[in-house]
């Protein structure tokens, strides 16, 4: 159920003295470079070792349900707010997006996000792609065509960034990720300001080290799950 933020006025004060300096990120050219190489081999090796898992994946989507689309595809927000289309493969029914308003008081997380464990709008495949998050791999062409990222905060929609305070705004500030610190830590198990937290622990303290470490934590996730839904 949806809960008023908790900790709410404690969450601003601590928010208005830990910003994040746009020059602090625009000096970092090295480090964005590689990062870029790095997502881009990444990204194309990957899509050729899991084209297995592409094509199986697709078959039960199409076996449980012929008539709907293999693929979703939804306007995400950006760095610096810009939108783009993030693709996914279809975990949800075909009128998912119409449903959702009569599901928004059943919220499982606060602040501007929504999450429900048992959403009925999951299909059985969908459950079982999203618990090993097989259903986020086609972000990967997001990675290439450089709308995202393999590691950084995840994108959200529009409806959320309208809920967004200046200091939520700074996750905005990078390309967003498929993965990042929240996905390999508690995951589900966090508030959005939380997650607002991590993502801006993220931000600050990024390297090619720190990407790597949360590549391999998000790979061992995937093989061993951790709550997700």
């Amino acid at each position: 159920m949806q809960t008023e933020g908790h900790g709410r006025g404690n969450y601003h004060s601590l928010a208005s003295s830990n910003t994040i300096s746009k020059d602090q990120i625009k000096k970092r050219i090295f480090y964005h470079f590689f990062k870029r190489f790095f997502d881009e081999l990444l990204s194309i090796s990957a899509i050729i070792l899991l084209i297995p898992v592409f094509v199986v994946t697709s078959i039960l989507i199409k076996i449980e349900d012929p008539h709907g689309p293999i693929f979703y595809s939804q306007i995400r927000i950006g760095k610096n707010n810009r939108p783009f289309k993030m693709y996914k493969f279809r975990s949800m029914v075909i009128n998912a997006d119409e449903r959702l308003k009569t599901l928004l008081d059943q919220n499982d997380v606060e602040g501007a996000m929504f999450k429900m464990k048992s959403d009925p709008r999951v299909t059985k495949v969908g459950r079982i792609i999203r618990k090993y998050s097989i259903d986020e791999l086609p972000q990967l062409i997001n990675v290439v065509k450089g709308d995202m990222s393999l590691v950084g905060p995840r994108p959200p929609l529009r409806r959320e960034v309208k809920e967004y305070t200046e200091y939520d705004k700074q996750r905005l500030l990078v390309i967003p990720g498929c993965t990042g610190l929240w996905q390999v830590g508690e995951r589900n198990n966090v508030g959005f300001h939380e997650m607002v937290e991590l993502d801006l622990k993220y931000i600050r303290e990024a390297g090619i080290l720190l990407d790597f470490y949360i590549l391999i934590r998000t790979i061992i996730i995937m093989i061993r799950p951790n709550n997700a839904y």
